[in-house]
């Protein structure tokens, strides 16, 4: 049913593999490499048709600079955080409490509810523009950052509480049954057993969401037309000339704009790794 694991497999299969696995993984990082590269490129080279070639020399702080001084990426950036980081808190904290009900309370229409919440991942967010910008609008959360990080959160929780909802279920029963015959009340059950168990899967959850929101495109277009409030990915249209796309700040820009989900990612690892994974074996 499983495949077989490649220790165990035969020679030829275990070759083939590792001469593979270097080729995957260069190709998948070629557009990354063809950036970076791009960032560092004088503009001159660009305008000579040199775009895949070696730089004729070294622009990068000046390309990088240049970012900073000809655009508000700083701003943007720090606008990326104003609502990402309200995001990941709220639909991280819904889904721990809605998790927690659905995978441990016994009621009607259990599933029913838990359906309702896996439905909305499958809703093509493209439909949901014209209907969000209305009812943002007349809440008065139109290009606002706060309507922004409501919007998010709703959109979220349904992934979240999936995630949630699994991992809860798959704790041992036995905890929860116990401090219910010792008495005790069930925030104190959740607050104190479950969510101590259930770190793992949060840093998992939130680097997840963390990065979601960082690069989300469509909505920060759609719903942030100030600079007020505008995320670095919409932001970065700012480097669009009228006749003219400088193509080497878009792409120091693009980098500078990866390097927090990158590092947030490197400085979860090990628990979004241990999130992941824990429960996909027995023992």
């Amino acid at each position: 049913m499983f495949p077989t694991p490649i220790a165990k497999a035969s020679p030829w299969v275990q070759t083939s593999y590792k001469i593979m696995l270097p080729v995957a993984l260069f190709i998948w990082l070629l557009p990354l490499i063809g950036i970076a590269i791009t960032s560092i490129r004088p503009a001159s080279d660009l305008a000579a048709g040199n775009y895949f070639g070696m730089p004729s020399s070294f622009a990068g702080v000046e390309n990088y600079s240049s970012v900073f001084k000809n655009s508000n990426i700083g701003w943007y950036i720090i606008n990326s955080f104003r609502v990402t980081i309200p995001t990941v808190i709220g639909a991280v904290g819904l889904s721990c409490l809605t998790g927690f009900a659905l995978a441990v309370y016994r009621f009607r229409g259990n599933l029913v509810v838990f359906f309702l919440f896996v439905a909305g991942n499958f809703v093509p967010f493209q439909i949901l523009a014209i209907p969000v910008r209305d009812l943002t609008t007349q809440l008065g959360l139109y290009n606002t950052t706060t309507g922004l990080v409501l919007f998010h959160i709703a959109f979220q929780t349904g992934f979240c509480t999936l995630f949630m909802r699994n991992f809860i279920k798959a704790l041992p029963f036995a905890l929860i049954e116990s401090a219910r015959v010792e008495g005790v009340s069930e925030w104190k059950i959740f607050s104190r057993i479950v969510l101590p168990l259930m770190r793992p899967a949060i840093a998992a959850l939130a680097v997840l969401i963390f990065t979601f929101i960082w690069n989300d495109y469509f909505w920060a277009t759609v719903m942030a037309q100030s600079v007020d409030v505008r995320p670095v990915t919409a932001g970065m249209n700012e480097l669009k000339g009228q006749y003219k796309v400088a193509w080497e700040l878009i792409s120091a820009a693009a980098i500078v704009a990866a390097l927090p989900p990158v590092a947030m990612f490197f400085l979860m690892q090990k628990h979004f790794i241990a999130g992941l994974t824990l429960g996909a074996t027995k023992g």
